[in-house]
C-alpha cells in the first residue's frame, strides 16, 4: 500500500499519460497536480515509485511511464468514479430507434461501443440456455429433412435442419410441429422435449421421427456456448500507433476461443484486466475492460467489453460500459 504523498503522484502520472501518451516528468506532475511539494521531492517519489516496480524509464532523459502493475494499482485504489453520464443521449437514441432480434442488437450494441470508445469491442450473448420459447416452426424441405425454427421470448432465432431417417409429407411435419408446440412453448430452451409424454398422442412412425430428432437439436442447442460480436476494428491504429501493437491487438481479437473463454470466467459486474492478467499470450499492451449485463439469476449473462490500451481511460470506459448494459438491460426487458 502506497503513503498518501506517493500514491497521488503515481494518480498523477497514469493520468498524465493517459491524457497524452508520452513519458511524464517530475515537472509536469507538478504542474498539473498542484502539489506542495518540490520538483527535487517528486523526482525522489518517482524514483522509488520505479524501484518498487510502478514506473520505468524508456531512457535515462526521458519522464516516467506507468508499468500494468500500476494500472492495476490505480484501477482498484486510486481511480475516481465517473459519476456523470457519458454518451446517455446517444445511448438512449440507439435503443430507442433499435427493434429487431436479439443477434443484430447485439451486433449492433458491439458497433455502438466501438463508436463512442473508439476501442475495439466485445459483447457476447446470454446462455441461451436460459431463454423461453415463444414459438416453433417447423418447415418440410425434402422429403429427409425438416429446418426447424425456434424464437425465444428475448427475440433469438435458432435455426437447426433436421436429417430424418425416413421420408415424411407435409401433413406428418404439420403434426410433429404442433405437439411440439403444445409442449414445448413457454418452456426454457434447456428443457428437454418430453417424448414419453408426446408418445400418448400415439404418432405416427414417421411423425415420431421428426420428434427424436428435434428432441435432440433442442438438447444441442440448450448446451451451446455464448455467441462472441465484435465491434470495428478500424480504431486499432489510433489507440496503440506503433505496428507492432496493433498486430498483437488483431491476434487477440482473432482468437475468438481464447476470448470467450477469458469472458466466461469472468465474475458478474464491471472488471478490469490488464495486460498478463487475460492469459492471452500476445496480450501485451492491452487491457480488457467489462461489464454484465442480462439477469443473472436466470442463467449465465451477456457480457460487454472494450479492448484498449494499458494507457485508455478506466473510468470514461466503465460508465460508457455501464450506460450501454442499462440500455440493453431495458431493451431486452421490453422485448
Amino acid at each position: 500500500m502506497l503513503d498518501g504523498r506517493r500514491a497521488r503522484i503515481l494518480r498523477i502520472m497514469i493520468e498524465e499519460h493517459i491524457r497524452t501518451g508520452e513519458p511524464v516528468s517530475s515537472r509536469a506532475i507538478l504542474e498539473s497536480g498542484n502539489l506542495a511539494v518540490s520538483s527535487a521531492t517528486i523526482r525522489t517519489e518517482l524514483v522509488a515509485l520505479e524501484a518498487a516496480g510502478y514506473a520505468f524509464q524508456p531512457h535515462t532523459s526521458a519522464g516516467r511511464i506507468p508499468t500494468p502493475q500500476a494500472y492495476r494499482y490505480y484501477v482498484d485504489s486510486l481511480m475516481r468514479p465517473r459519476e456523470t453520464p457519458v454518451a446517455s443521449a446517444r445511448v438512449a437514441e440507439f435503443f430507442a430507434s433499435v427493434q429487431t432480434e436479439l443477434g443484430r442488437l447485439l451486433k449492433a450494441t458491439s458497433a455502438l461501443l466501438s463508436e463512442i470508445t473508439h476501442f475495439p469491442s466485445v459483447v457476447t450473448s446470454p446462455s441461451i440456455a436460459s431463454e423461453v420459447i415463444r414459438a416453433v416452426h417447423l418447415v418440410r424441405t425434402t422429403v429427409n429433412t425438416v429446418l426447424m425454427v425456434v424464437v425465444t421470448v428475448a427475440g433469438r432465432v435458432s435455426q437447426t435442419l433436421l436429417h430424418l431417417p425416413v421420408p415424411v409429407d407435409s401433413a406428418d411435419v404439420q403434426e410433429a410441429e404442433r405437439l411440439i408446440r403444445r409442449f414445448q412453448v413457454g418452456t426454457s430452451m434447456a428443457e428437454s422435449l418430453d417424448l414419453e409424454a408426446m408418445s400418448l398422442a400415439n404418432p405416427t412412425q414417421r411423425v415420431a421421427s421428426v420428434l427424436r430428432q428435434a428432441a435432440a437439436a433442442f438438447e444441442n442447442t440448450g448446451a451451446a456456448d455464448h455467441e462472441l460480436y465484435m465491434g470495428s476494428s478500424s480504431y486499432l491504429t489510433a489507440a496503440w500507433g506503433e505496428l507492432s501493437k496493433v498486430q498483437g491487438v488483431l491476434d487477440v481479437l482473432e482468437r475468438e476461443a481464447a476470448l470467450l473463454e477469458v469472458l466466461g470466467h469472468l465474475p458478474a459486474g464491471t472488471e478490469v484486466r490488464i495486460g498478463s492478467e487475460l492469459g492471452i499470450d500476445s496480450a501485451t499492451d492491452i487491457s480488457l475492460v467489462t461489464t454484465t449485463y442480462g439477469e443473472e439469476s436466470a442463467g449465465p449473462a451477456g457480457r460487454l467489453g472494450v479492448l484498449g490500451p494499458m494507457r485508455m481511460d478506466y473510468g470514461r470506459t466503465i460508465r460508457v460500459l455501464e450506460e450501454i448494459g442499462d440500455g440493453l438491460d431495458e431493451s431486452l426487458g421490453e422485448s
